[in-house]
């Protein structure tokens, strides 16, 4: 695990306490092919007859890393813990937010009234406290459709995921930070929340 730091008023960097098993997955193009390939290798290690996986899977995760850096994320963690022979999938984006020109960010306690004025199912938005300061916390149960034709005969598949935020202000006027945890394990939702919540109740300042 990553040890806590301890807060300052302009902070350079932060912290977060993550279980081991948590694969840190560079998304800055000068790293991002060598982090994939690292990681490529250690899922396939061991398997060779699973070689013929190797292009799928790199493609995949280079494609997910250039989607979460375009978007604006600048660290993207995936979950490689182990529950007997099966991998628990979930995944932690960290996303910094910039006002555009002109304009500044949302408060969060208005972007939390706006959100809970808003009632969808499956969805709570609550102001937690955390070791870094106030945060905006919105969870939620998503299900996406999707349709496939085999033959003659249309058929539609369901897929569901859970996911955190917690969105904080950076002290010091420097922005926000965007956690976004998410998992496919629906099933495991109540145990899953608990996990996100102690990682992004974890979160803290540096000043390196």
């Amino acid at each position: 695990m990553t040890e806590p730091h301890e807060a300052s008023a302009t902070p350079a960097d932060y912290r977060l306490l993550l279980p081991e098993g948590w694969f840190r997955l560079a998304l800055e193009e000068e790293r991002r092919a060598a982090s994939v390939e690292a990681l490529v290798d250690r899922q396939l290690r061991g398997a060779d007859h699973l070689a013929y996986l190797r292009p799928q899977l790199r493609a995949e995760l280079m494609a997910r890393a250039e989607e979460s850096y375009r978007g604006g994320g600048i660290e993207l963690y995936l979950s490689l813990q182990q529950a007997g022979a099966l991998t628990i999938p979930a995944s932690l984006l960290v996303t910094l937010l910039r006002p555009e020109p002109g304009r500044a960010l949302p408060r969060l306690d208005d972007l939390a009234q706006e959100l809970a004025a808003e009632a969808q199912p499956g969805r709570e938005v609550s102001m937690e406290k955390t070791a870094a300061g106030r945060a905006l916390r919105v969870r939620r149960e998503i299900r996406t459709e999707e349709e496939t034709q085999q033959g003659e005969k249309q058929e539609q598949y369901a897929f569901d995921s859970v996911t955190v935020d917690y969105q904080l202000d950076i002290p010091g006027g420097q922005g926000q930070l965007l956690l976004t945890f998410s998992t496919p394990l629906v099933q495991l939702a109540e145990a899953m929340t608990e996990l996100f919540d102690a990682i992004g109740g974890s979160l803290t300042w540096s000043s390196a």
